[in-house]
Order: C-alpha cells, then sequence, then structure tokens
C-alpha cells in the first residue's frame, strides 16, 4: 500500500512522558509526568523526521499550552523537521449528552481555534458518548453541524464510544451532515469477532485511518488481524493517511511503530 502513514502521539505517550489533562468537566488540570524520560513536546518533529516519519496527531491532552506564541513555536518547529500535523485529537467531550452536551460542543470548539493555528488538516471529535437514542443522535448531529461551519479544519468523527458503536450510526451521522463531515475508522475500536463484520461497511467512507495493529509480543504482530484489516481497507479502496496508535507491549515505542510501519508498507 502507498498511503501516507502519520504517528500518533498517543503512541509515544511513554516517549513524551507528561500530560495536560482539560476537559470540559474538569477542566484544565496540572501537569502530570508520567516517565522518567521527557521529551519536550517542542522536539517531536525533529523525533519523528529522524525516525523517517512526515505526519503526526496530536492528541489535545500531549499540548502544554495553547498560547498563541507556543502554538507558533510548535508549528514552525513541525515545517522545520518537515513533518505535518495530519490531525489534533481532541479526546474529551459529550456532545450528546442530553444535560452538558452544549457545554461540551462549547468546549470542543474551543480547541479548533488550536488546531487552526497549527495548521492541522483535521480536528477530530468524540461524536457521542450516549447509549444510541434518536434524541441522542440528533443532538449529536445538530452540534456537529454547528461544530464544522464554525472551523477551517476538517472536522471527523470516530468509531468510538457509545454512539457511534455501530456502523449504522456511524453512518447516520455522516449522512446527516452531507459531506461537510470526516470519518476516521480505528481498527481496534470495536470487539471481535464482530469488527471483521462491521468495519467493511464503514471503511468506505473513511479519510483517516487509525491503523491499531496488535501485538502478540513486543516483536510480533498479531499478522491475521493485521491481514484482515488492512484487507478491508484495500478492498473499500481506502486511500487516506495510516495512523499508528499502538506504542507496542514495553520497549521501545520507536521500534513497535517501525514493526507496524513495515507491515502496512509490506501489505
Amino acid at each position: 500500500m502507498l498511503n501516507p502513514i502519520a504517528v500518533s502521539s498517543w503512541a509515544l505517550h511513554k516517549t513524551i512522558g507528561v500530560t495536560y489533562h482539560d476537559s470540559p468537566s474538569a477542566g484544565a488540570q496540572e501537569e502530570n509526568r508520567h516517565s522518567s524520560l521527557v521529551v519536550p513536546l517542542l522536539e517531536l518533529p525533529a523525533l519523528l523526521a529522524q525516525h523517517g516519519y512526515s505526519a503526526l496527531q496530536l492528541c489535545h491532552f500531549h499540548l502544554p499550552s495553547c498560547e498563541p506564541a507556543y502554538l507558533q513555536s510548535l508549528r514552525l518547529a513541525l515545517a522545520d523537521a518537515g513533518v505535518s500535523l495530519h490531525a489534533l485529537l481532541i479526546d474529551e467531550g459529550d456532545i450528546s449528552d442530553p444535560v452538558n452536551g452544549d457545554r461540551d460542543a462549547e468546549w470542543i470548539a474551543g480547541w479548533l481555534r488550536p488546531a487552526e493555528l497549527l495548521g492541522a488538516q483535521h480536528a477530530r471529535v468524540i461524536g457521542g458518548k450516549q447509549t444510541y437514542s434518536r434524541e441522542a443522535a440528533d443532538r449529536s448531529i445538530g452540534a456537529l453541524r454547528q461544530l464544522v461551519s464554525g472551523s477551517t479544519v476538517r472536522v471527523e468523527i470516530e468509531n468510538w464510544h457509545d454512539l457511534t458503536s455501530t456502523p449504522a450510526a456511524v453512518i447516520e451521522i455522516l449522512d446527516a451532515l452531507d459531506g461537510q463531515l470526516g470519518l476516521c475508522a480505528d481498527f481496534g475500536n470495536w470487539p471481535k469477532p464482530r469488527k471483521y463484520d462491521d468495519l467493511p461497511l464503514i471503511l468506505p467512507r473513511a479519510e483517516t485511518c487509525h491503523a491499531k495493529l496488535e501485538f502478540v509480543s513486543p516483536a510480533e504482530l498479531d499478522l491475521d488481524d493485521a491481514s484482515a484489516c488492512l484487507g478491508f481497507a484495500r478492498d473499500a479502496g481506502f486511500a487516506g493517511t495510516f495512523v499508528l496508535v499502538n506504542g507496542g507491549m514495553g520497549g521501545s515505542e520507536w521500534d513497535a511503530l517501525a514493526i507496524q510501519r513495515d507491515a502496512i508498507v509490506a501489505f
């Protein structure tokens, strides 16, 4: 496959070594260092380039600051390294919540501005955490309609959390937005064996793919699962970016990324 390949900052969670969690319910939290060796985010683009990667997806909680000066510094670091920001992953908020949905949609909208300032091509948001119902779907669709209309960044949802836990719900939301909303399809978010029936139904609609390949040992992939999922993407004519999300089972995250990249390229 000749698809572009990006790296999610989640796959380098231990390498980055620190998070700055922010959510609509709790607000911004103090930094949480979870590794003895911390790579400053401004140094990550150069490291990605050294390992042969030219695109990044950045989790919102890996950003230490949303101040314009810092965002400009990170954008310049990305440009200097020749690394594009494929997406900002906004990993909190429930726009389908009957009580706090409006609050959460406003919080998500606030994160779209940093995505724009960083030059991100996409912003992935959560479609909804409520169990599917007509009311929950309508709340999600209404909020997404406002989000996509207010941003220059291409907004995507993902087959993640309860509301988008079935192909029918994913497709319903995409259809309601009539091409204004993108889809990131994740290989690992739906359980086996159901995902082998369901992924082929959404992959034709995907613009991005979280190629969450599974390891059976630190140096060995589950090749049956990888072949099945990559085959679904190939058969769907998927032409977008594959994103490496799995940091492996221990040891070097960079080694785990290389194993997954090689499997995708060789498929």
